[in-house]
């Protein structure tokens, strides 16, 4: 039988694992999407990417999020990890999460807006907005390590 102490470190282990899976998720699909909105509609590449999209999105990227989310939650309330009360990074670190969590969103409809040709947006567009989950994975690291 596995100890409170070391289950709680299998969990925070698996969440960490799971962060990873997603971040990579998050910094990869806008990437795809800079190359994507150069090529035409129906074309061969851009037929592949559709399918590189969609499988990073629904096998990796969105599977990767939920397990973050439920592990996280299990931390919290399952092993006390956090004292809302005087954990004020905390309350930070949450938001950045759910404006993580929203972008994820956002991430999720242009892959429907490219599986249907009706992308408008110029890779510019996406090569600025693949800086969002940078800056907030920065930090959220940095408010989770400092615990200011």
């Amino acid at each position: 039988m596995i100890d409170e102490g070391a289950s709680y470190l299998i969990v925070k282990s698996l969440h960490i694992i799971a962060v990873i899976a997603w971040s990579a998720a998050l910094l990869y699909l806008p990437r795809l999407f800079v190359y994507h909105s150069n090529l035409k509609a129906g074309s061969e590449a851009s037929e592949l990417l559709k399918i590189m999209e969609y499988r990073l999105a629904k096998y990796i990227m969105t599977p990767a999020m939920i397990v973050t989310w439920i592990l996280a939650l299990l931390l919290i309330f399952y092993y006390d990890v956090i004292d809302f009360k005087t954990d004020f990074w905390f309350h930070w670190k949450l938001l950045l999460v759910i404006i993580l969590s929203g972008y994820h969103g956002f991430l999720i409809g242009s892959v429907k807006k490219f599986q249907n040709d009706k992308n408008v947006k110029s890779h510019k567009y996406f090569r600025v907005i693949n800086e969002i989950p940078t800056i907030l994975i920065i930090v959220i690291v940095f408010l989770v390590i400092l615990r200011p």
